[in-house]
């Protein structure tokens, strides 16, 4: 089985956690780890199954313009021929601080991909959240991919990754 590229960001905080249980579930032997900060085309082209992990900004990044490690990645993703792949992404959010914006970010990154032909495989029903609006909800209802609040819900991220493993194991082969 060729090996996963995990491409996630930011480094030190929630999605590198998370990441870290994702492994353990999906297995080490399958997974490559590839901070977002240190990939380019090239790297993300070079493999066939590809999971994106992703956070939603907060209010620093809104009013100081801080530009993100996602802000860099994003527009390479768009440029990567990523047709053929096999594709999933996970997004963290804060339904508490940010409930008009929850996991906005994998709304974009999902939309991106929409717009490029990339379906995302291992969607989740929109449910177990209290928030007021998502981008990251596709015209079915379902969330792009596994959604946590990890802020505010950690006890409960391990459960929701166990829930989607089996929604992506298929897909990724492993």
């Amino acid at each position: 089985m060729s090996k996963i590229g995990l491409f996630y960001g930011p480094l030190g905080g929630n999605v590198e956690a998370v990441t870290k249980i994702l492994v353990t579930k999906i297995g080490a032997e399958n997974v490559e780890l590839i901070p977002v900060k240190n990939a380019n085309k090239e790297k993300l082209e070079s493999y066939d199954k590809i999971i994106f992990g992703i956070s939603s900004l907060g209010k620093d990044a809104w009013e100081n313009d801080v530009k993100t490690d996602w802000d860099v990645f994003l527009p390479i993703v768009e440029a990567a021929n990523l047709s053929n792949k096999t594709i999933a992404a996970f997004g963290l959010g804060n339904a508490v601080t940010y409930p008009s914006h929850f996991v906005e970010s994998l709304g974009h990154l999902g939309a991106s991909l929409k717009a490029n032909g990339i379906e995302l495989v291992g969607e989740m029903p929109n449910e177990g959240f209290e928030y007021q609006e998502s981008s990251a909800i596709k015209d079915n209802g379902n969330f792009y991919g596994l959604v946590l609040d990890h802020d505010n819900e950690a006890e409960k991220s391990e459960a929701r990754i166990e829930k989607w493993i089996p929604v992506i194991k298929t897909a990724f082969g492993f």
